[in-house]
């Protein structure tokens, strides 16, 4: 597999944007050696540190620093990859930079120009998916890097690392394998028809796709858990004015993130934190209060509070224990729930949470949880309450990370291999359609590692990442 830019030798700064200790450019290309000379006016080790100063076209230091060579195939894209390690000023990384395309531009005509006039700044992920296209990494390892750099809790970071390792793809190709032998087996029933040997009961077709099923459910569950650790959940806060909506994402984040006061209204738009309970990220936003209200600004941000409540994984309505026999909070509380019930369309879990228990009290009169975000009290059996929401399983054992469009295509195995087991149970009548599953199953079990997805997938999947990766 290969895209028509591929070829290009490419340069960009590695390390993140700022000040730091220390700032990488990476180049990478077919062959790079002649940079190397125009740059050092000699050639570097393979794999060993060199101590050098970076000069420019005159002849004047830029900076000093580490100078690493790569040769190809063993790099990280699998290509020649030069690393210049430098001090992390940005100036002194856009100097090494340009300094980098001059130099190639320079080079007198021959093999090295050949291969490095064309030489240009990396787009987003372009080194990552280098090292995709030479088979340094399969596709679902590609995309651990981008989640490892952006991991937000420290188990997401873990899950991670282990699909970087291969822990993820290993289950991918164990079912792969799997399904091409129980493939192997009913096309060789349609090859030889005539045979007196049923392979498919010799072999116990059946009993092969139901483990398949088995081991393909288990990958499935702990698939969901790991795109949960990357994802997390998108939580709301809502209810009416002073219900505690804004002291309780306080309570939750643990720190005064949102304006606390006794006028309501005093939230006019979205307020939003990321906390995580047991390492899954858990995404908190406090919203406006719900009521009908003349004042313009209000009323966007009540607007804006309906918005998030129909996009969210789970909505915590906030009631005021304190309040809940005054007539006119009755009658608020009856419109907000009818306008919940005709808005959440889909189904979003809807957490009845009846605050101020510190202040009042009154019992809870449904069902739901009662806390105080001013005391704390019962914010544990909140948090218990959201990973249960969320699916999450307490400490799952070789959690891998995920991609939504990992779990879909799971999902998708596991429906060929439901419309499999049944055109099986039909035998000859359904042979063919029965081949026809399994080798859908297995397309959808390639487009995880990328042995069967297309280019426009590969360009949104690298163009997530970041310059440089």
């Amino acid at each position: 597999m290969s895209l028509p830019r591929h070829s290009d030798p490419i340069v960009a700064i590695a390390t993140a944007p700022g000040r730091g200790a220390v700032g990488i450019v990476r180049v990478s290309g077919k062959n790079i050696k002649g940079l190397i000379e125009a740059l050092f006016s000699r050639p570097l080790k393979p794999r060993e540190a060199t101590y050098t100063p970076f000069l420019d076209a005159q002849g004047q230091a830029i900076d000093q620093g580490l100078a690493l060579f790569f040769p190809a195939p063993h790099s990280f894209t699998g290509e020649d990859v030069l690393e210049l390690q430098a001090h992390g000023g940005p100036v002194v990384l856009q100097l090494l930079l340009a300094r980098c395309l001059e130099a190639a531009a320079q080079i007198s005509l021959g093999t090295d120009r050949a291969c490095l006039a064309g030489l240009r700044v990396a787009l987003p992920g372009e080194f990552s998916e280098r090292a995709f296209l030479n088979d340094k990494i399969d596709l679902a390892q590609a995309e651990a890097i981008a989640d490892l750099i952006d991991a937000s809790t420290e188990a997401a970071a873990r899950s991670a690392t282990r699909s970087l390792s291969g822990a993820f793809s290993q289950e991918i190709h164990t079912l792969r394998d799997a399904l091409i032998h129980l493939r192997m087996l009913v096309e060789a029933t349609l090859d030889f028809p005539e045979e007196e040997i049923d392979f498919l009961k010799k072999a116990d077709a059946h009993g092969q796709l139901s483990k398949l099923q088995q081991t393909l459910s288990d990958v499935q569950q702990r698939a969901r858990q790991g795109a949960l650790l990357r994802e997390g959940i998108k939580v709301v806060i809502a209810g009416q004015p002073n219900a505690g909506k804004s002291s309780l994402l306080n309570a939750l984040a643990g720190a005064e993130l949102a304006i606390v006061t006794p006028i309501a209204g005093t939230t006019r738009d979205k307020v939003q934190q990321t906390i995580q309970i047991e390492g899954v990220p858990v995404h908190v936003i406090d919203t406006a209060g719900l009521r009908e209200s003349l004042d313009e600004v209000e009323k966007i941000g009540i607007e804006r509070a309906w918005d998030a409540i129909e996009s969210a994984d789970a909505v915590l309505f906030l009631h005021d224990l304190t309040r809940m026999n005054a007539p006119d909070y009755i009658a608020g509380e009856a419109t907000i729930s009818g306008i919940l019930a005709t808005k959440l369309i889909k189904r979003v879990p809807v957490i009845d949470i009846w605050n101020k228990a510190d202040a009042s009290v009154a019992q809870q009169p449904g069902e739901g949880l009662t806390l105080s975000a001013k005391t704390g009290a019962g914010l544990d059996a909140l948090r218990r309450k959201l990973l249960e929401v969320a699916g999450w399983q307490n400490a799952p054992e070789g959690v891998f990370i995920a991609r939504e469009r990992h779990v879909q295509a799971l999902r998708a195995v596991d429906e060929h291999l439901t419309e499999a087991a049944r055109h099986l149970a039909a035998q000859a009548q359904s042979l063919d359609l029965l081949a026809e599953e399994l080798r859908l199953a297995q397309n959808a079990l390639s487009d995880i590692t990328g042995e069967f997805t297309s280019d426009d997938l590969l360009g949104v999947i690298f163009s997530s990442f970041c310059i440089g990766k």
